[in-house]
């Protein structure tokens, strides 16, 4: 098995399911005993600032880092935070996913939100997305997943209502020209 951490799934049109119809998925994790990911392009109804005012976390006024939305990162541990954000060595919980990206769960990155301490770019989520061991490989022979290497420009500087099409853009052929029959040679 190829592992797919550090890749984005692509859910392609051939997934029907509401909860991800047209959403890209950084895997944070994907071994023999299944996946774990975070939707990068569903903004929750919550913005950062709310959210650390929920958690009672100071942060300057009027700062653009802050001003972005909170991402549902999958219908799993919703109560759960998750940042993604360019490597940097001070956080508590943090797993390295390549050169570009880092993964932290601890609250001492949200409490630095804002100040000169914080990853120059973030993805703040809520929840994520699981699989079970070979779940993740049975719906990708269906055709409702696609798979690229993580681009740290889709996920830093795209807009989130453009992260799919571009995303979808860098496979190489136009995505709705999949059918929804699964061939294998």
């Amino acid at each position: 098995m190829n592992s797919l951490q550090n890749h984005l799934l692509i859910a392609t049109p051939m997934l029907n399911d509401p909860m991800f119809k047209r959403t890209v998925t950084y895997i944070c994790e994907h071994n023999e005993e299944g996946a774990m990911g975070l939707v990068i392009n569903q903004p929750a109804d919550l913005s950062v600032t709310s959210l650390l005012d929920k958690l009672e976390i100071v942060y300057p006024e009027n700062n653009q880092h802050l001003q972005g939305n909170v991402y549902q990162g999958g219908p799993v541990g919703r109560e759960r935070g998750f940042v993604i954000h360019p490597p940097q060595d001070n956080w508590r919980a943090s797993q390295k996913m390549s050169d570009d990206i880092m993964v932290t769960t601890s609250r001492d990155i949200l409490e630095a939100l804002g100040s000169s301490a914080a990853p120059p770019q973030f993805l703040l989520t809520l929840g994520y997305a699981g699989w079970e061991a070979g779940q993740l490989e049975e719906e990708l022979g269906e055709n409702s997943w696609l798979a690229i290497p993580a681009d740290p420009e889709l996920l830093f500087n795209t807009p989130p209502s453009e992260r799919w099409q571009k995303a979808t853009e860098q496979l190489g052929f136009d995505v709705w020209q999949l059918g929804p029959d699964v061939g294998h040679a």
